[in-house]
C-alpha cells in the first residue's frame, strides 16, 4: 500500500507520523501544515487545480483516494436538496428515473463534467422544488434530533454505570488498605500467637463481606429500542445424559395402523395416474414447500385408512380404555 503524501512539500506518513491530509470540495489533499500556510488570509486557490477555496472548507481527508472524498462530500451536498422519497412518486419508473439523474449529476461534478450545465440542472431543481425541500429538510431534522437525543441519553446511563463502577472499585481498595492496617496492628502489639490471629482475621473478613455484600451494576444486555445482544438471549441446552442413568434415546420409526388395503406409495401414485387430475400447486404454494403430490398422497391415505373398520367389533380388553 503506498504511504500517504502530501503532493506539496512531499512529506509522509512515515517521516511525519502525526501527519493529517486535508481535502476540500476540489478533492484534491494537502497537509495540515500546508493548508495553514497557503491560506493564511482565509482564502486562496489551490495549487492543482487553481479553484478558489476557503479555509474553513478543509477537513480531515477520511479515505485514502482523495477522489472518494471529492464523490463523498458531492454527494453529502446534493442529497441535501435531492431528498424525495418513493411514497412520492406515483410509479416506481418515475423513482428510478429521479435517482438516475441523481447519480448523473454527481457523477458530472466528482468527474468535472459539463460543471457549469450541471450546476444550472441543480438551481432549476432547487427553484422548481423549493417548498418540497423545506418540508423534507424540516422532517429530517427532526428525525436526526430525537436521534441525537436518545444517543445523548444512553451516553449519559453509560458514563453514569462507569461511574458507579469506579466509586465501588475505590470503596473495595481503601477497605482492603484498612483490613490489611488493622491486620498489621494486631500483629504488632498483641501477644497472642501470630496463626490464631491471622486465621481469626481472615474468617471475620469473610464474614464480614457476606453480610455487607455490594450489589453489582446491572451489566447493560441490551440496546435502547429493547434487542438484546451477546449470549444473554440464548437458552441452555439440557445435559447430556450418562449412560448409568439409563438408556439413551432411541428414534424409532412411526407405523401407521391401516384398517384397510395399503395406500401407494410415491412411485406408485405417479405410475398409478392419481396426480393426472390433480392441479399443480402454484409458485407461492411451492415456495412455502406444498406440492401437489403430498395433497394426493395424504387424501389417498385418509380414504383407505378405515375401509375395513368395524365399528360393532368391540376391541380387546387389552386395548380398551
Amino acid at each position: 500500500m503506498d504511504d500517504q503524501i502530501c503532493p506539496r512539500c512531499k512529506t509522509t506518513k512515515y517521516r511525519n507520523p502525526s501527519l493529517k491530509l486535508m481535502v476540500n470540495v476540489c478533492g484534491h489533499a494537502l497537509c495540515e501544515s500546508c493548508v495553514d500556510l497557503l491560506f493564511l488570509k482565509g482564502s486562496g486557490a489551490c495549487p492543482e487545480c487553481q479553484i478558489p477555496l476557503r479555509r474553513t472548507n478543509f477537513r480531515i481527508q477520511l479515505f485514502e483516494d482523495s477522489m472518494v472524498e471529492k464523490e463523498v462530500d458531492i454527494r453529502k451536498r446534493i442529497l441535501r436538496d435531492f431528498n424525495k422519497k418513493e411514497e412520492d412518486f406515483t410509479t416506481l419508473r418515475e423513482y428510478n428515473d429521479y435517482l438516475e439523474e441523481i447519480e448523473t449529476i454527481i457523477y458530472n461534478l466528482a468527474n468535472n463534467i459539463d460543471v457549469i450545465e450541471t450546476n444550472k440542472r441543480i438551481e432549476q431543481y432547487k427553484k422548481a422544488n423549493k417548498e418540497q425541500i423545506l418540508k423534507s429538510k424540516s422532517k429530517l431534522g427532526r428525525e436526526e434530533y430525537e436521534l441525537e437525543e436518545l444517543l445523548e441519553l444512553e451516553k449519559q446511563q453509560e458514563e453514569e454505570r462507569k461511574l458507579e463502577l469506579i466509586k465501588q472499585e475505590v470503596e473495595m481498595k481503601k477497605k482492603k488498605i484498612r483490613e490489611k492496617e488493622a491486620l498489621i496492628d494486631e500483629l504488632m502489639f498483641s501477644e497472642a500467637d501470630a496463626a490464631n490471629i491471622v486465621e481469626t482475621f481472615a474468617s471475620t473478613i469473610q464474614a464480614t463481606r457476606e453480610e455487607a455484600k455490594v450489589v453489582p451494576v446491572a451489566k447493560v444486555t441490551q440496546f435502547s429500542t429493547g434487542i438484546k445482544f451477546g449470549r444473554q438471549g440464548q437458552q441452555t441446552f439440557m445435559p447430556v445424559p450418562k449412560v448409568e442413568e439409563g438408556p439413551t434415546y432411541c428414534y424409532k420409526r412411526i407405523e401407521q395402523e391401516v384398517e384397510g388395503p395399503h395406500p401407494p406409495g410415491w412411485q406408485e401414485m405417479e405410475s398409478g395416474g392419481y396426480i393426472a387430475h390433480v392441479r399443480s400447486e402454484k409458485p407461492a404454494e411451492k415456495a412455502g414447500g406444498f406440492k401437489s403430490n403430498i395433497a394426493c398422497l395424504r387424501a389417498l391415505q385418509e380414504a383407505m385408512a378405515g375401509l375395513y373398520h368395524n365399528p360393532s367389533q368391540r376391541p380387546p380388553e387389552s386395548m380398551a380404555i
